[in-house]
């Protein structure tokens, strides 16, 4: 028994070689697998200068390759070349264009269109504004008009300090004249502009003129975006005074109302043609006023223009 024991003991004992060697050529045939290499190997990839080189270059490469980059994919610019020179806060304004309170100006032609009312009447009719200054303190000149066959029938120009008091309102003072049919008149003028709740933009000013005559005027608007450059604005203005002028056709109390939507659409935010109709109705006149300008009291009116920023 024990004899028999000592054969299989022996037997198991010279298997061992052999089974290890199979072990080791099965690694070797798998794929991505391979045996460490020999210290010969080692030394003689050493003593080679250019293998060593292209091992580092390879190296050099792979850790390039999985730098890490940011979500965007944002690569920040090079750091400065020099160090700026100390400057003085006006240079540096100047330098970086920093400058809140610089300058600047606008003219804008809110509208120049031709009309045709329901009598049969042809006009062309303008509205325009521009301003001066900075975005604190303004100056403003806005004009208003429409000229007809027989001449300019009622225009007026005025000319504002505005002032910036909250971040949408400004104080506005200034003078007005009134030219066309009629006398010209001359008015002092204070009110507000700016945007109301919802962005109506609104205008009410107050005056003054000679003679103790008084008015108000109150103007709002609305842009209705269909698109980005389709857009519908109504617009109501009304005109209250505190005596009758005939010869300008006014009369006291409200005197006027004007209604008016236009469809316009924007090329650009500095070209928009646009067509239109306006409403309106005058108060308190009557033709057999003496000096009293041929007036209609209610009247509806077809237009056509363009809207111009420069």
């Amino acid at each position: 028994m024990n004899r028999r024991l000592a054969y299989v003991v022996a037997l198991s004992l010279g298997a061992l070689p052999a089974w290890a060697l199979a072990q080791s050529m099965d690694m070797q045939d798998m794929p991505n697998m391979s045996m460490p290499s020999t210290p010969a190997a080692h030394a003689s990839s050493h003593d080679d200068p250019q293998h060593t080189e292209a091992a580092h270059a390879g190296h050099s490469a792979a850790a390039a390759q999985t730098t890490a980059l940011p979500a965007n994919e944002h690569v920040p610019p090079p750091p400065p070349q020099y160090t700026p020179h100390d400057m003085t806060p006006s240079q540096m304004n100047a330098m970086m264009q920093m400058d809140d309170d610089a300058p600047l100006g606008m003219f804008t032609l809110d509208r120049l269109e031709r009309r045709r009312s329901t009598a049969g009447d042809y006009a062309t009719s303008w509205e325009a504004e521009g301003w001066y200054g900075n975005p604190i303190d303004r100056l403003w000149l806005k004009t208003e008009g429409e000229r007809g066959a027989d001449g300019t029938q009622d225009a007026r120009v005025e000319a504002l300090w505005s002032h910036a008091w909250t971040s949408f309102w400004d104080w506005q003072l200034g003078v007005r004249h009134d030219f066309g049919q009629g006398p010209d008149r001359q008015w002092l003028a204070v009110g507000v502009e700016g945007l109301a709740p919802y962005w109506f933009e609104t205008q009410a000013t107050f005056y003054a003129g000679e003679e103790g005559r008084t008015a108000l005027r109150v103007e709002s608007s609305y842009d209705m975006r269909f698109t980005q450059r389709l857009i519908l604005t109504p617009q109501v203005e009304l005109n209250f005074y505190g005596k009758n002028d005939p010869q300008r056709g006014v009369s006291s109390g409200l005197s006027n109302v004007e209604a008016g939507l236009r469809l316009r659409y924007e090329f650009s935010r500095k070209f928009a043609p646009y067509v239109g109709v306006d409403w309106t109705r005058r108060f308190g006149l009557s033709d057999e006023m003496p000096g009293m300008p041929v007036w209609h009291a209610s009247e509806t009116t077809w237009v056509a223009g363009v809207r111009l920023w420069f």
